[in-house]
């Protein structure tokens, strides 16, 4: 229960921080583009740092499909995450509606910091620059937290990574690589942002799917040779 407690107040942070900096700053404004992925990236960081002992610190469906599909984690934690992740971003999503609604600030995003489709030219470009970026991230992830002597900077890696992935994916589709995380705002938004939350669900878990078999490869290869 620690687990899911951690993974619950993980992605809670995660979406508060990350879609609060979109909402509240802005994406359009001169820096806000980087602010952005910068306070994703360092949510990542912290929560790392404060839960990654307990429970590994996934926040993310697609990383916990990487870890299960690795035999990292078991089928009956991999149910716990997902639905520990999914209350956690919809929790955080609550108290950026609540922040909106109830204290009257604006919302510069228009749409609680969901994703989009529009700039990515469609669904079809929404799916692969999901499905690229995730694998990006994902991959990352593996490789880092599969050597013990990497364990003190992987937060930081991985937190970077998840930066410059956003820095990459904010002017096309807001960046998801995380179902969890597009699916709390979008039920808060509603309208296109939940019509089209599955591409932000599927296409992420296909690229963490990839990027575990790519590194399943590798990682065989590599010892094949050793």
């Amino acid at each position: 229960m620690k687990k899911y407690i951690s993974e619950f107040v993980g992605t809670l942070v995660l979406v508060f921080m990350g879609c609060g900096s979109a909402i509240f700053l802005g994406c359009e404004i001169a820096g806000g583009h980087l602010a952005v992925a910068f306070a994703f990236g360092l949510s990542i960081v912290a929560m790392a740092y404060v839960i990654g002992n307990i429970s590994g610190c996934h926040i993310n469906p697609a990383v916990s499909l990487a870890m299960l599909m690795q035999k990292r984690l078991s089928g009956k934690d991999f149910a716990g995450y997902i639905v520990a992740q999914i209350l956690g971003a919809i929790a955080g999503a609550a108290l950026l509606k609540a922040l909106v609604s109830g204290f009257g600030l604006t919302d510069l995003t228009g749409g609680l910091g969901s994703n989009g489709i529009a700039n990515a030219r469609g669904i079809g470009g929404a799916i692969i620059i999901e499905i690229i970026l995730t694998f990006i991230f994902v991959f990352t992830i593996l490789g880092v937290t599969s050597d013990e002597k990497k364990s003190s900077i992987a937060g930081v890696v991985i937190g970077l990574t998840l930066t410059f992935v956003h820095i990459v994916g904010i002017p096309l589709t807001g960046t998801s690589v995380n179902p969890a995380r597009s699916i709390g705002p979008a039920l808060f938004a509603g309208g296109e942002a939940l019509s089209t939350v599955w591409v932000f669900i599927i296409a992420p878990l296909i690229g963490a799917a990839l990027a575990s078999i790519v590194f399943s490869l590798l990682k065989k290869r590599t010892e094949n040779i050793i």
